[in-house]
């Protein structure tokens, strides 16, 4: 028989796919496809990819992540391996509602290959361009906050080190000793527990971090003044009309 797709809320029907004999070929026919040489544009046929296995729709759970994989993994064969670059998970998280309505668009409520897929397609390369705004914003982000940070660690004439530490924090990470001594390691650098409490106690002293915890629990976190710093950079991100 057909697999069936149903709403959580009220078990309704939202999607009917193909005969779950068919669906052997299909994905075999899908697997083919994609290890054929193509002069398709690579996010195209990697979005195709995706709506092909979705529609399919060979597991019981798990349809959607799986596509998303296989988006990525087209995208890597081709050499982009950064997930930074070829992930647009975050961009669907943000964007829940209308990866829906575009599968309800394509898809037709039922297994029908021949449907237009192009806002299907549309809707996949916004989400790169907004995926893409987004990284630009944060290279940006930590460009200017680096530059404030540095500017700021000279009027306090603190340890130019202590950017490190400063930077993480103004981010919303938790940073401990063995945090802050590991970032230098992978400079190939070294600095000693001790060298690098007396850095954490001075950028408490400066009202830079704030402790929370104790011994081994002890962590430092983000002071008003890096609060504010990072609140004001991030105010002047991009307002682009694809958000």
């Amino acid at each position: 028989g057909a697999i069936f797709v149903r709403r959580d809320i009220d078990g309704s029907i939202v999607y009917e796919g193909p005969d779950t004999g068919e669906v052997p070929h299909l994905i075999r026919e899908l697997c083919g496809s994609l290890n054929e040489s193509s002069t398709e544009p690579l996010l195209v046929r990697a979005a195709l990819a995706h709506l092909n296995l979705v529609m399919v729709h060979p597991f019981r759970d798990g349809n959607g992540r799986a596509a998303r994989c296989l988006q990525s993994l087209v995208l890597a064969r081709t050499g982009v391996l950064s997930p930074v670059f070829m992930s647009i998970e975050e961009c669907l998280g943000q964007h829940t509602q209308e990866y829906y309505d575009v599968l309800a668009t394509v898809g037709g409520g039922s297994w029908q290959p021949a449907r237009d897929t192009r806002p299907w397609v549309e809707f996949m390369m916004t989400a790169h361009v907004r995926q893409a705004q987004t990284l630009l914003d944060r290279v940006r982000e930590s460009e200017h906050l680096w530059i404030a940070l540095s500017e700021l660690v000279a009027d306090l004439r603190l340890p130019e080190r202590s950017l490190a530490a400063l930077f993480d924090a103004a981010q919303g990470m938790q940073v401990r000793n063995g945090t802050y001594r590991a970032s230098f390691e992978i400079a190939s650098e070294q600095i000693s527990e001790q060298t690098a409490g007396g850095d954490l106690r001075r950028l408490v002293e400066a009202g830079l971090l704030e402790t929370r915890g104790e011994r081994r629990g002890r962590h430092y976190v983000a002071g008003a003044p890096l609060v504010e710093l990072m609140d004001r950079i991030r105010g002047g991100r991009s307002t682009s009309a694809l958000r």
